[in-house]
This record gives C-alpha cells, sequence and structure tokens, in this order.
C-alpha cells in the first residue's frame, strides 16, 4: 500500500507549484459527489484556500438526489466553496437545436453532460483566473472510460496515476464520509447507469491487471477491448506538419 500521508503531502505540494506557475489566483472542479472529485477536491482545498467546486445535475435524477447531498457533505466537511449550475435546460436546448440536424445516437446524448460540465466549468475559471482541475483516474483512463473534451479536459489532475483501488484507499486515509466510499461508481449519465455495468468489468479486476498483470481470460477480453478501441482519447491531436 502506498504511504498516504507522504502522498497527501507531495500532492498538496504539485498543485501548488503549478498554480504559481500558471499566475491564477484558484482553482475550480466538478463536484459530482463521487469519489474521485471528493478526492481532488480536498486535495486542492488543502494546496489552496480559494478552491471552488461546482454542483453540476444534468437530467438525471441521481444527480439531484443522492450525488447532490454526497456533493454538499463532502463540500461541507472540508470546508470548499460550492457552487450549484443546473445544466438540464441548457442540455435539453443543445438536444433541441440538434433536431432535424441529425439522429442522435445513445451514446451522443450521454456525452453531451459531461461536455457541457467542462464547459461551465471552464467559463468560471476565466471569469475569476482560475485552473481547472481534473477528477480522472488511472483505471478510467486505461479504458478509456471518460468523454473526450468532456471530463477528459482539465489543466491540470492531481490524481491520474491512482486506480480505483488507490482511491478508496486515500479516501479512507482521508476520513472521506462513508457515503462516498461505499456507493456503487456512476457517472450518472442516465439513469440507473454505473460504470461497472456499463463496461461489463469491476474496477476491482481493472485495478488487479494494472497493478499486478493478472486478470480472467473473460475480463482481459474487455479490458483489452475497451482499451483498444479508446486509443484514439489518449493520443496526441492529429495535426499537419507538412512532413511525410
Amino acid at each position: 500500500m502506498r504511504d498516504y500521508k507522504q502522498e497527501f503531502e507531495n500532492r498538496v505540494a504539485f498543485i501548488r507549484d503549478t498554480l504559481a506557475a500558471s499566475g491564477l489566483k484558484g482553482i475550480v472542479y466538478g463536484n459530482s459527489g463521487g469519489k474521485d472529485c471528493t478526492l481532488v477536491g480536498i486535495l486542492c482545498k488543502a494546496a489552496c484556500d480559494d478552491t471552488v467546486g461546482v454542483l453540476m445535475p444534468c437530467a438525471s435524477k441521481r444527480n439531484f438526489n443522492i450525488d447532490l447531498e454526497d456533493g454538499k457533505a463532502v463540500a461541507e466537511k472540508y470546508g470548499i466553496e460550492t457552487r450549484l449550475v443546473d445544466l438540464t435546460p441548457v442540455r435539453e436546448a443543445e438536444l433541441k437545436a440538434l433536431e432535424g440536424v441529425t439522429d442522435m445516437t445513445d451514446a451522443a446524448v450521454a456525452n453531451i453532460a459531461p461536455r457541457l460540465r467542462m464547459t461551465t466549468l471552464y467559463a468560471i475559471a476565466g471569469a475569476e483566473g482560475r485552473l481547472v482541475a481534473g477528477t480522472g483516474n488511472r483505471s478510467e483512463a486505461y479504458m478509456g472510460y471518460f468523454t473526450k473534451w468532456g471530463d477528459g479536459a482539465h489543466d491540470f489532475n492531481p490524481i491520474a496515476d491512482l486506480t480505483v483501488t488507490e482511491i478508496y484507499e486515500f479516501l479512507a486515509y482521508l476520513d472521506a464520509p462513508m457515503s462516498i466510499r461505499t456507493k456503487a461508481p456512476s457517472a450518472g449519465l442516465f439513469e440507473g447507469q454505473t460504470d461497472e455495468a456499463e463496461m461489463g468489468v469491476s474496477y476491482a479486476a481493472i485495478d488487479q491487471f494494472l497493478l499486478r498483470g493478472e486478470a480472467t481470460e473473460k475480463d482481459r477480453a474487455v479490458i483489452d477491448r475497451f482499451h483498444r478501441i479508446s486509443e484514439h482519447k489518449r493520443r496526441p491531436i492529429a495535426t499537419y506538419t507538412g512532413e511525410k
């Protein structure tokens, strides 16, 4: 197990250095009431008192219930300034504008919310001179389980190297609310959605493969497929250089 006391100190120092180098004054991040944003919020608040967490419910009932309550509980426990932006009407307006333009797929619809959330965070960041903190972890990155230009966008990420297993260990060390540490991980993109059910493999299995190179044949097939089809998300943007 990692030395989370030292990890905490190192990551807080990283955030402070990153903010100082930017010349900006504060940090903003999306507070979804989940495990990853909870850890990021705690770290950012320890590094910078001027940290703002933004609750951004968008259509899903879960966003307005357990996720909203958990997000508020974390903010209250760690003294993080919290703001609420209901993106439901914005999503509805976008879908309305697309009527007759294209036939939307379920995946295309689901990805609207994460991109609206990132638009919101960068609007706040730009208006107030803040950096946008990322909240993605190593397990999600390997699987490509994030939205390109949505939750995959940020100015810095203090937890990108941590697997989900390590995220939970870190949260236990920090005594984060049990509701955060026990509920099924979910992006809340649609009703009843959970990460593991959507991927068809558990985070425990993914992390066992990432940390120890071990996996059942069935799990390895799922992990390999997700990693392969999401490679475009991890590549730099293709740009023309004039070279062959």
